[in-house]
């Protein structure tokens, strides 16, 4: 088997239910899909566009010097194979904004509408690790950018509301950047892991808190009774 990976499954799903992930890419089984309100995926569109062609200096202190040369393109990695595993993997998916700094290296930035929050910035890493990769690991005919030298979240959280004139309200928004340390080897670990719970033929636990779990479990009772 070679596996089609989702970046974004890397990073809550595989953490919330090991069996839900296991069914959803060895089986092509998912959970019922809960639409994200479009307010969210607007704002991240207009933050692309305005974003695209400006100097890092134009948007964080934090950022090295460069320009925003990239915007949400779809990207695809090799096959990934480990040594001792009869199965590959592959990863498929699409990043936010990639800068190109004055280095000629690359950094992978992510948006988020929010506060930055400890716990989730560690599971995004994941998320970014994988776009990093498939970047500097292109399939054949996909987006090739190599180094990628820098991971980060850049987080915008509403602060303030004006209103210019009866018909204009403006938002005013903090922003935050989180930078995620880039460590290969501790991605491809990770990825290892991963393709050896797919390959394995035992169906993993599903996690006490899964409501998707639960809920098969409980429509399974019921139709025994």
């Amino acid at each position: 088997m070679n596996y089609k990976l989702s970046p974004s499954d890397l990073t809550f799903l595989y953490d919330a239910c090991k069996r839900c992930f296991y069914l959803k890419n060895r089986h092509l089984i998912s959970q019922p899909s809960i639409p994200l309100p479009a307010i969210f995926s607007k704002i991240a569109g207009l933050l692309k566009e305005y974003y695209n062609g400006k100097r890092t200096e134009e948007i964080h202190p934090g950022l090295p010097p460069g320009i925003v040369r990239y915007g949400e393109m779809r990207i695809e990695s090799q096959n990934l194979y480990f040594q001792g595993h009869n199965d590959t993997c592959f990863l498929k998916g699409r990043f936010d904004i990639v800068i190109e700094f004055d280095d000629e290296s690359y950094g992978v930035i992510d948006f988020k509408t929010g506060n930055p929050e400890g716990e989730y910035s560690k599971l995004y890493s994941r998320q970014l690790h994988a776009y990093a990769y498939a970047l500097e690991n292109p399939a054949r005919g996909s987006l090739r950018l190599y180094p990628v030298s820098m991971l980060g979240l850049l987080y915008f959280y509403p602060t303030k509301v004006s209103q210019h004139n009866i018909d204009w309200l403006s938002y005013e928004a903090e922003k935050h950047l989180v930078k995620i340390e880039k460590d290969s080897k501790l991605f491809l670990g990770f990825m290892e892991e991963i393709l050896s719970l797919l390959e394995s033929s035992d169906y993993p636990d599903s996690a006490t808190n899964c409501d998707w779990c639960n809920y098969v479990v409980k429509i399974n009772d019921i139709m025994e009774f």
